[in-house]
């Protein structure tokens, strides 16, 4: 098993994408032959709590935008925080999409 910064290289071992990103904020790739090694069922819970925390994020800029004396400062952070969660749940399907795909060659 083991993690790294660089992409999957066609004809290769399947990496899978992690949800999270290097310090640099490259994205990190693991290699392991199991998915329930303890790295594949960690990033399996990191996933869950971020599409968990993104469905609080959507409750809260629907209810920033329906109130219409919502400051800037209210619907900046609103939409700050959609947009980190945004890409954390497109993360997610891209890593969910190359793990499906691989599975069905």
């Amino acid at each position: 098993m083991s993690v790294t910064e660089e992409p999957p290289a066609p004809d290769t071992c399947e990496l899978r994408l992690l949800p999270w990103t290097a310090p640099n904020g490259k994205p990190c790739y693991l290699s392991t032959d199991s998915d329930h090694s303890r790295l594949s069922l960690l990033a399996d819970d990191i996933e869950a709590a971020q599409l968990d925390s993104g469905e609080q994020v959507l409750v809260g800029a629907r209810a920033v935008l329906a109130d219409t004396k919502a400051g800037e400062r209210a619907v900046r952070f609103a939409l700050t925080r959609a947009a980190e969660s945004l890409e954390d749940v497109l993360r997610i399907a891209v890593s969910r999409g190359a793990r499906i795909s691989g599975s069905q060659t």
